[in-house]
């Protein structure tokens, strides 16, 4: 049994979804893992993960715009205002979703299905550096 962990780092352009599929299969090849789990964690509280459909934009455009009709910025709502009107609404955004992912590994690729990506889910406004940490157990 052996590990191996990195971090990806993102800059982000605001909200909307980040597909982060490629960067993942790439550092998986390059280790070399026949079975093994990873897990896909992101390191901030306003912005989250998602596995989602990656061949229809269309998708991760509506399901931005779901999430911004669901938690509205509008600070009469939120006590916690001091960095800025979109912060309060991205931690609840990012409750609302995941902040790690767990993944089997075989034959050293994500077991994704057909039209499955991995995103980085960016719930602020404007664009932030990301940090999302990989890390393989496995053989």
């Amino acid at each position: 049994m052996r590990q191996e962990t990195t971090s990806l780092n993102i800059r982000t352009h605001g909200q909307g979804l980040y597909d982060i599929t490629a960067s993942v299969h790439e550092w998986l090849i390059e280790k070399s893992f026949e079975t093994a789990m990873l897990t896909v964690f992101c390191r901030h509280t306003s912005a989250s993960l998602t596995i989602q459909e990656n061949a229809d934009p269309d998708v991760v455009s509506d399901l931005n715009a779901y999430f911004c009709t669901l938690v509205p910025e509008d600070s009469r709502r939120y006590r916690h205002r001091s960095e800025g009107p979109d912060d309060m609404p991205a931690h609840i955004k990012s409750t609302l979703t995941d902040v790690s992912l767990s993944i089997p590994v075989v034959n050293g690729r994500a077991v994704l299905g057909t039209w499955q990506g991995i995103y980085l889910f960016e719930h602020r406004s404007h664009g932030q550096p990301r940090e999302v940490v990989l890390h393989v157990m496995g053989q």
